[in-house]
């Protein structure tokens, strides 16, 4: 759900402008509104543009700060009347439970040596059941990767503003202490990890980089008792995430440089090189690696022109026959959709030099 500015440019109340806020799948309303929101300071509800959901909160439970009531009753016969009596009513409200699910919404980021600016998209979600402000940090300095990403300057960690799912120009910044959003009920925010790419980095090493979000009220262990700073002044209650949650992301190098050429060469049915009808057309196609690094299941495919027939058993790699079969052999002619020729040149290197592949068709 994108939450952005209301007609006539004004941004609603009380929320970070074109903030990207997401309500939970199950939410069916949603509107404006700051009745149910934690107070924040002017200039952060100036800076904010946030969506608050008002629909039923099924993830998170039953609302913060809902009344529970409860009376007993007693029927009962007297002198063949009957009569009843209840006794009196007991209450309590529910207390403000604070927890967080930080989700990872991009796959493995590709790529190269010095790439700037590359996002890490992640979803952070308010699974507790009242009003609650998170605040987020980075870390792209963890163990189990190859190399370290670089933390964008100034600013590192953004509001996926466009809803575009990567950084952009027009992203808002978070800046700690001035714009946490303050999500609702089963409510969600999109947030962008931006990091450059160190140059020394080679082919198909990964790095990481972590976002934690916290709960602003407070975190720690389950079942923490926070008396007096839930919403409306009620006890806030740890959930079972501890009011923090952190996921990284991954970037992977591809930096792996392919020339591929083709070549034509024509035979005519009276040995000549012209293009009519019933001439045999060689395709000569090269592919060599021409950089550090693997390209992994390298594979030719090349459709058969229109006007034109696929030659049986014309396919050659680097001299080899292929046959047109679907079999053990590294190649075939492909008939399942587009008609083409397929040879799979495996896992190459630049030492694996160049690879040739070589087949025929005939005009028709």
């Amino acid at each position: 759900m994108s939450c952005g500015a209301p007609k006539g440019g004004v941004p609603a109340r009380g929320a970070p402008r074109n903030l990207i806020v997401k309500a939970s799948p199950v939410a069916t309303e949603f509107r404006n509104d700051t009745r149910f929101l934690k107070s924040v300071p002017a200039r952060i509800a100036a800076g904010l543009l946030l969506c608050a959901s008002l629909a039923p909160a099924l993830g998170a439970g039953t609302r913060a700060g809902t009344l529970i009531e409860s009376t007993a009753t007693v029927d009962f016969d007297m002198n063949g009347t009957a009569e009843s009596i209840t006794s009196n009513t007991v209450s309590f409200q529910v207390a403000e439970r604070i927890d967080v699910v930080v989700t990872l919404q991009s796959g493995q980021v590709v790529v190269a040596p010095n790439d700037v600016d590359r996002g890490l998209l992640f979803t952070v979600t308010n699974t507790g059941n009242g009003d609650e402000a998170f605040t987020f940090a980075m870390d792209s300095l963890l163990g189990g990767d190859d190399f370290d990403p670089i933390p964008t300057q100034p600013d590192a960690i953004y509001f996926d503003t466009d809803g575009s799912g990567d950084f952009s120009t027009g992203d808002v910044a978070y800046v700690p202490g001035g714009n946490e959003p303050v999500l609702a009920p089963d409510q969600a925010v999109d947030v962008l990890l931006v990091n450059d790419i160190p140059g020394n980095v080679a082919n198909a090493e990964i790095g990481r980089s972590q976002l934690t979000a916290t709960a602003a009220t407070g975190s720690g262990a389950a079942g923490t008792v926070l008396a007096g700073l839930g919403d409306g002044g009620i006890d806030a209650v740890v959930g079972t995430t501890g009011a923090l949650a952190a996921v990284f992301g991954e970037y992977v190098v591809d930096d792996v440089a392919i020339s591929v050429l083709k070549a034509q060469s024509v035979l005519d049915p009276s040995g000549g090189t012209s293009p009519v009808t019933g001439a045999t057309i060689t395709y000569t196609i090269t592919v060599e690696v021409t950089s550090a690094g693997v390209a992994t299941a390298a594979a030719v495919r090349d459709a058969i022109p229109t006007w034109s027939t696929f030659v049986p058993a014309s396919i050659t790699l680097n001299g080899n026959p292929i046959s047109d079969a679907i079999d053990a052999d590294a190649g075939e002619f492909d008939t399942s959709a587009v008609p083409s020729v397929v040879v799979r040149l495996g896992d190459l290197t630049q030492g694996d030099g160049v690879q040739t592949v070589i087949f025929q068709v005939q005009i028709d």
